[in-house]
């Protein structure tokens, strides 16, 4: 577990973006069996999230025209049991952290995984977040 003078920046920035965390397994089910679609983004404390996924994620929500209904996100190695359980609903792709999974009526139509983010500038992975929105939001 991180302490929370280093975790609660990260939760800072991610209600910034407008991401609602899902804290335990209960908020996970009640988030993702919601009918439509659902961005759950799996955060974590490296520096491929903070120079990359996180901005990315935030520049992809300002420019898309269509977006996710839900914007969700459960933070690795912090809130465990929680992440289990959203990895649960995209259980066919190996874990990886950060990453992003996009969900529409319950079903998995887009993951975005940790090697898909390491080295690429924000900007790029704002157009990965974009195009998985306009196919299927």
């Amino acid at each position: 577990m991180y302490p929370p003078e280093l975790t609660d920046p990260i939760r800072g920035e991610v209600h910034q973006i407008g991401l609602t965390e899902l804290k335990t397994p209960g908020d996970v089910d009640v988030a993702l069996t919601k009918p439509g679609t659902a961005l759950v983004f799996v955060n974590s404390v490296c520096g491929c999230a903070a120079g990359g996924a996180r901005p990315g994620l935030y520049m992809a929500l300002q420019k898309s025209a269509k977006k996710p209904e839900q914007l969700t996100t459960v933070f690795a190695g912090v809130d465990k049991e929680a992440v289990a359980k959203a990895r649960s609903y995209f259980a066919e792709y190996p874990p990886s952290s950060p990453s992003a999974a996009l969900l529409k009526d319950g079903e998995v139509v887009w993951v975005l995984h940790r090697h898909q983010i390491e080295g690429r500038p924000p900007q790029q992975i704002a157009e990965a977040f974009q195009k998985a929105f306009e196919a299927n939001c």
